[in-house]
């Protein structure tokens, strides 16, 4: 339905018309199809920093310095300026339109990585309710790191990797937390996911999902290690019995105290956490038939035959559902550390961590049920365009767990509302590789206008177009408000355009 770009006419209609129970957001986002960042200001004097994002709440403007050793955070602005004519918008904006101190007002400037230590710029998650935000140093990686103390063959080890809670408000760091010859995928937060005050960092070294909570006061407080034991008092029953098999269990002798290593090949038992899925997986093939014969070859067929592939599989990622459950997400030790996971089909699991029980397990290849959980009204136009229903199911599949805060809310890339080059552009937290033409949004509804457009580098494109660039967008979460970064090789200083309202 043909819907008026006119700002007045809509307000006028929102006041007369109530939206249907549910859709109150949906309709308040329409507004977006009217403001819309109309006005780009290319090349824009800025210091030479590494933006980062957004905070969801849009009060803050993440960035780190090029030695990855400082935090700087700005606040979103306006431009501002005086005209004496009726008409500003015949007029050119004034010269420091082309600044970036006129759009942002920097806050502060903490350093935060050590001397051997570097900021790790692809992971940021953000505290809403007190606005919290969580950043990560690390020393570098060792890719053939000893397999020592539990840790898991063929997972690289960093030294030292540190997070740390600041107070956006002021850059107080609030607390600290370290794990030490571990590893943890903080590129582009997969490695770690947040649920309202709860955490969920997954030791892929060690096997191990460490649940930390965030208190009010700022402290990042330990409240369990989901690995080798799952409940409370498993180890210490383990070891109250375990000496009289024979076998003994020692906990992982790391500085943070909270590796709990795997059990090494030569004792008797799995991990706490790999005994509860091969159980769940057996109570479930057998429980599908009541013949006894039937029931064994499907055993047979269904488990025994694959069983040291179920024990072979790992801890990938890791996403909160709600406070109690976690959809976990294995794999080969391969698939977890290379570039090209696809290789090696992962298997999904729901874990109740409060009665440490698996309740669901599935395949990716076939799991239609987690699928139809999965789907939103996005996705389904999304499959509507896929040529194949199986590899669009398999393609949705492949990104779940979902990396925390990993997607921009800008309005600008809700699909029912705009059309646009999703492999130019998305609302992903992605490099793209950059293009001299402009990226056109235009509007799903009648009359499918082109409302605005997006183009990174400089407005009369790159001379040297043999230079290999890539460029990133971040978009404020609910102004008509964007900054497009284009990035050249050779360390070279980045493009900065900026698209705004005028």
């Amino acid at each position: 339905m043909f819907r008026s770009n006119n700002v007045v006419a809509r307000l006028f209609q929102r006041q007369i018309c109530t939206p249907p129970p549910g859709t109150i957001v949906h309709c308040a986002r329409r507004f977006y199809e009217n403001l819309v960042p109309s006005h780009t200001i290319y090349d824009i004097e800025c210091p030479d920093h590494l933006f980062r994002k957004f905070t969801e709440d849009g009060q803050y403007l993440v960035c780190f310095s090029r030695n990855h050793q400082e935090l700087i955070v700005y606040r979103p602005s306006w431009l501002s300026f005086s005209c004496k004519d009726e008409d500003c918008d015949i007029h050119d904006l004034p010269p420091q339109a082309k600044k970036f101190d006129s759009f942002f007002t920097q806050l502060y400037c903490v350093s935060l990585a050590s001397s051997n230590e570097l900021i790790c710029k692809d992971f940021f998650l953000y505290m809403e309710s007190n606005q919290y935000g969580l950043f990560a140093t690390s020393t570098t990686q060792i890719h053939d790191a000893p397999a020592v103390g539990g840790a898991i063959q063929g997972v690289p080890s960093i030294e030292k990797i540190t997070f740390h809670l600041l107070r956006l408000e002021d850059g107080v760091v609030l607390d600290e937390k370290v794990f030490n010859d571990d590893f943890i995928n903080l590129a582009h937060n997969m490695g770690v996911f947040m649920h309202d005050d709860l955490l969920a960092v997954v030791s892929l070294r060690y096997q191990t999902i460490h649940i930390l909570q965030i208190r009010d006061s700022g402290n990042l407080v330990d409240v369990r290690a989901i690995g080798a034991f799952c409940s409370e008092d498993d180890e210490l029953f383990l070891n109250s019995n375990v000496p009289t098999m024979g076998v003994q269990l020692t906990e992982n002798n790391v500085e943070n105290g909270l590796h709990q290593g795997l059990p090494n090949s030569s004792n008797y038992f799995l991990s706490g956490i790999k005994q509860r899925l091969l159980s769940f997986i057996f109570r479930g093939i057998w429980s599908e038939e009541t013949n006894h014969a039937l029931r064994a070859q499907n055993l047979k067929r269904m488990f025994y035959f694959h069983f040291q592939d179920y024990v072979d599989l790992i801890i990938w990622k890791v996403q909160f559902l709600d406070r109690h459950h976690l959809l976990i997400k294995f794999g080969s030790v391969d698939g977890a550390v290379s570039r090209t996971p696809d290789q090696h089909p992962p298997f999904f699991a729901v874990y109740n961590m409060e009665t440490t029980e698996f309740v669901a397990f599935y395949q990716q290849n076939s799991a239609d049920e987690l699928y139809l959980l999965f789907e939103q009204e996005q996705l389904r136009s999304l499959k509507n365009k896929a040529s194949s229903s199986s590899q669009f199911v398999k393609k949705m599949l492949s990104s779940l767990p979902i990396n925390c805060q990993s997607l921009s809310p800008s309005p600008y890339f809700d699909q029912s509302l705009y059309r646009f080059d999703e492999k130019l552009i998305s609302a992903a937290d992605r490099h793209r590789q950059s293009t001299d033409h402009p990226i056109k949004f235009i509007l799903r509804r009648q009359p499918h206008a082109l409302r605005f457009k997006i183009k990174p580098g400089p407005e009369g494109g790159n001379a040297d177009s043999r230079a290999k660039k890539i460029s990133s967008f971040l978009f404020h979460p609910f102004l008509p408000l964007a900054l497009s970064i284009q990035h050249t090789m050779f360390l070279q200083p980045s493009a900065v355009n900026i698209h705004f309202r005028r």
